[in-house]
């Protein structure tokens, strides 16, 4: 018999609740979206108040984007979405016709549980947490990076943010850092092909809260008629007001880089990161030697 403790737990789960909405969200995305366009769906489906996207966990990220990818990570193991990690969630051929009730997703939820507890036991490499076990641990990969990064000092950051351009394909990237410059502390070009490039601004923000579409606003008026798009890279999160500012119709849009994107950057570039291989004891491999 389950405790009320646990009772409560998984009923206030709240990541439960946007396992049927990422499958809408996606169903109505074609089948397929950048993580940014899924959890924008989500939010814009059922109507989320900004103060539920604005929430941050400890480690400055949004919690609402992290309930989201947890309940990706479980429709992932239910076969329900593809496990493809390059940047793209997209539906298999069950997810395309499979609707969810919050009752099926609790199942969903401890049916996987029970595997993981299974596999802990028997003492399997099995990283993966439930987040509401864990979902504010601080030892995982992003808040390590995060917490560095928020301490370098501002020219360094600065610097770390001009590398970075350039792993991307930037070419001709200058930090200005001068003061007084709208915040704008410097500039590069992304030449797309030989005969198109683009001119970008960009701002470095170390924060551990949230920007906040006036200033979005204020470095979109700093950067007119200067480039033709512009960044702002931050350790923190954007608000939903001011990422909705950004990708406004009618003027120059501005990408915005928060402390997950970042991360997954340092990732994909292998900035600043070193892969770690691991090993694992075949025990399969050592029965022939246990016979005497």
């Amino acid at each position: 018999m389950k405790s009320t403790t646990n009772v409560k737990r998984e009923e206030g789960a709240r990541f439960l609740h946007y396992f049927g909405p990422l499958l809408d969200a996606l169903r109505a995305l074609g089948g397929s979206g950048t993580p940014d366009e899924v959890v924008e769906r989500v939010a814009l489906d059922l109507n989320l108040p900004d103060e539920t996207q604005n929430e941050t966990l400890p480690s400055g990220e949004s919690r609402f984007r992290n309930q989201v990818a947890w309940a990706r990570f479980y429709l992932v193991r239910e076969g329900l979405l593809d496990s493809s990690k390059r940047g793209v969630w997209s539906l298999t051929e069950r997810g395309r016709s499979t609707k969810l009730s919050l009752e099926q997703a609790r199942e969903i939820r401890r049916r996987w549980v029970r595997v993981f507890e299974e596999a802990r036991r028997k003492k399997s490499d099995f990283p993966e947490s439930d987040p509401e076990i864990d979902e504010e641990s601080e030892t995982d990969l992003q808040t390590q990076l995060i917490t560095m990064l928020r301490t370098l000092p501002a020219e360094g950051f600065e610097r770390l943010s001009q590398r970075l351009l350039r792993e991307a394909g930037f070419v001709q990237v200058v930090v200005t850092g001068r003061s007084g410059d709208g915040g704008i502390d410097g500039y590069g070009t992304l030449q797309v092909n030989p005969l198109v490039s683009f001119k970008v601004l960009f701002q470095c923000k170390r924060y551990t809260g949230s920007v906040s579409p006036s200033q979005v606003r204020d470095f979109r008026g700093a950067m007119s008629g200067r480039a033709d798009k512009g960044i702002i890279i931050t350790t923190g999160t954007f608000t939903a007001e001011a990422r909705r500012e950004a990708s406004r119709d009618g003027v120059p849009p501005i990408e915005l880089i928060d402390g997950e994107k970042l991360v997954e950057m340092f990732k994909d570039l292998e900035f600043g990161l070193r892969p770690v291989k691991t090993h694992e004891i075949d025990k399969t491999f050592f029965e022939e030697f246990q016979k005497k």
